[in-house]
């Protein structure tokens, strides 16, 4: 099992904003090297100024492998290799009325799951190296139980949490750690725009919090807030009709 060990380099994509921009300030403040992607340089150059010396900016959009590669080199070039990659990107559309648009779900899919797909491909290489290689991906608890509206987000984040949960079979005799987060509602950007009730929200730092505590201990699945995923964890197992019956009434 792995850990998070102190002065691991660490690569968070999705890092310009929520629970990313989170994790930076907190793993950054605890002495870690950090390589911080972003679609936008803006926020990333901001964050990279909490620690010169700590903080690469290296802007890239997960969708485009060639952007990635580049990343990868100038994490070669000033870290020689990683030790975790925190696979953050993420993006939220909603179907309206269960009325199907492909393109939309093709938007979702295409950064939600083949945007970690991407960056798993060019990280792998870099893990090689280091005594505790370590991926983390940010699912949700959305992927436990299906929601109104949620097809193509729900969907996208079943993928990430199946491919990474088969991931840790495939890798555990080659000694690499395998965590998935599984988080409720965080308040940030895409929350934000969010036009129904969301219990239990935390906010991104108390994510950030609680993510880095369940990295420490090597958990494999890490929920956060506790209670309320488990509740939707639960809600997933429900006989069919009660939960279809619940979930109509949860989202507008």
């Amino acid at each position: 099992m792995q850990q998070l060990k102190p002065e691991s380099r660490i690569w968070i994509t999705g890092a310009g904003s929520g629970i990313g921009k989170a994790l930076v300030e907190r793993l950054a403040a605890e002495g870690h090297q950090l390589v911080i992607t972003a679609r936008t340089s803006a926020s990333l150059e901001d964050l990279a100024q909490l620690s010169e010396e700590r903080i690469l900016a290296a802007p890239a959009d997960v969708t485009q492998l060639s952007e990635l590669q580049e990343v990868a080199k100038k994490v070669e070039e000033h870290l020689g290799g990683l030790d975790m990659v925190i696979l953050n990107a993420g993006t939220c559309e909603y179907l309206d009325d269960g009325q199907v648009d492909a393109a939309l779900v093709r938007r979702v899919m295409e950064t939600n799951f083949m945007g970690l797909v991407n960056t798993l491909e060019v990280a792998q290489p870099l893990l090689k190296n280091s005594a505790h290689p370590y991926l983390v991906a940010i699912s949700s608890a959305a992927a436990y139980s299906p929601l109104p509206r949620a097809e193509a987000y729900g969907a996208s984040k079943a993928a990430v949490s199946y491919f990474m949960e088969s991931l840790r079979v495939d890798l555990a005799a080659k000694g690499v750690g395998v965590s998935v987060v599984y988080p409720g509602f965080v308040k940030t950007p895409l929350t934000d725009r969010n036009d129904f009730p969301m219990p239990m929200r935390i906010s991104a730092e108390q994510a950030a919090a609680d993510i880095v505590a369940g990295l420490k201990k090597g958990q494999p699945e890490i929920r956060v807030p506790r209670l309320f995923v488990a509740m939707l964890r639960r809600l997933g197992r429900l006989p069919f009709f009660i939960r279809t019956r619940l979930t109509q009434r949860m989202v507008r």
